[in-house]
């Protein structure tokens, strides 16, 4: 699957630091993490801290998947509301969902500064916003209901809004978000765990898996085999070519970055901005004073047909972009599409869809993706262990 178009920012202003060669040979390990992105590049450095033997492998060059197209919002709010997902999954399960989602943010940050990573981390606030007032009493329910379970977030009006320089009638500030550049870690990551002993091969295709006596021999494309005691899938959206459930409908998105601006506005200083429309835009900050803008969703039908949208998806966010920011003269620099998806209740999938073999999923679908990632991360030891764990069941196949 082709996951994105076209040349996204991030490995353009990153360049390849890093090259890894493709499986010349039949090899062995206790874990194969199939997968060179963003996640793949946590739960490595997870297990490598465990000092478990791993090989990591991607079918194209490491972290030019979903990880070059991402925008890297890191916020502990989903997809699907709060007062909505308590009603869907309960209390428990939604309340804690939002919390590990913010605990997430600061795991984050403590893994940035053991390797030291110079991936821009910055801590934001969450500006939740509406343009309608039809929107203002769900709004309002969303508030009260992250005021009651403790989460710290404010009420602002259309005033403070005009303060940050956006046109809006109210929102919600949540204290907990952050940026950062997603294709730098997941490459300072993996440079981290290679030194550390995990061999990395790109350019290595899996297309099949034996389970033999308690092992997964995974078969690649130019015939030679790895032999792994468990397999971790770390594939995000490409997941749905080797499981049999549907967990996720997949979706279109489109990405417009500006030129880097003299000086930064300065509601984009402080803040990260999303809003209440469905699909919902949302737009950031980088490191280099440029703006990034977000969304236009549409469903997916195939990458052609994605990509042909691309021009006039470029139109449609700068024009929103004008109207939410109208005194930002947002120059456009960059462009792309992408694949993302949904799932039926905005959360991931963790675990082993089928109990008897040791296949492994780690699977951050929404825009919650690197947030769900980090918690995936923690829970999958569990699944190797076959521990119960809390998050497993949360987020469990079959479900």
């Amino acid at each position: 699957m082709k996951l994105r178009s076209t040349e996204t920012f991030w490995p353009l202003k990153n360049a390849m630091k890093n090259s890894y060669p493709s499986i010349s040979s039949d090899l062995t390990t206790a874990i194969l993490i199939i997968g060179g992105g963003i996640t793949g590049a946590l739960m490595a450095y997870k297990l490598i801290t465990e000092g478990k033997k791993i090989i990591l492998v991607d079918r194209r060059d490491v972290c030019n998947g979903s990880t070059a197209a991402s925008t890297a919002l890191l916020q502990y709010e989903i997809d699907i509301s709060l007062h909505e997902l308590i009603k869907i999954r309960g209390e428990e399960c939604a309340v804690n969902s939002y919390t590990n989602g913010k605990k997430a943010i600061f795991d984050l940050r403590t893994i940035i500064d053991t390797i030291k990573s110079d991936c821009q981390f910055e801590f934001k606030k969450s500006i939740y916003f509406t343009s309608v007032k039809k929107d203002i009493p769900f709004l309002r329910n969303e508030f009260k209901c992250r005021k009651e379970h403790g989460f710290d977030v404010n009420w602002l009006e259309r005033w403070d809004l005009e303060k940050m320089g956006l046109n809006a009638v109210a929102a919600i500030e949540s204290t907990t978000a952050a940026v950062m550049d997603p294709f730098r870690l997941a490459n300072d990551l993996l440079v981290y765990c290679q030194k550390k002993g995990m061999q990395i091969l790109d350019r290595t295709n899996i297309t099949a898996i034996q389970h033999q006596k308690g092992k997964c021999i995974a078969h690649t494309e130019n015939k030679f085999t790895i032999t792994a005691d468990h397999v971790i899938h770390c594939t995000g959206y490409e997941s749905t070519e080797t499981l049999a459930e549907k967990v996720v409908d997949l979706k279109s998105t489109y990405v417009i970055t500006s030129e880097s601006l003299p000086h930064l506005p300065a509601g984009f200083k402080n803040a990260i901005f999303w809003d209440t429309s469905s699909p919902y835009l949302y737009f950031r900050a980088t490191g280099d004073n440029r703006i990034i803008a977000g969304g236009g969703d549409e469903e997916f039908k195939d990458p052609k047909k994605r990509d042909k949208l691309l021009p006039k998806k470029e139109q449609f966010l700068l024009r929103h972009f004008h109207k939410k920011f109208p005194k930002i003269d947002f120059k456009p620099d960059y462009s792309w599409a992408g694949t993302f998806g949904e799932t039926k209740d905005a959360l991931p999938y963790f675990g082993k869809p089928n109990p008897e073999k040791n296949e492994h999923y780690v699977l951050g679908f929404g825009g919650n993706g690197i947030t769900f990632s980090v918690i995936g991360m923690n829970s999958i030891l569990d699944s190797i262990n076959n521990k119960k764990n809390q998050d497993l069941e949360y987020y469990r196949f079959g479900r």
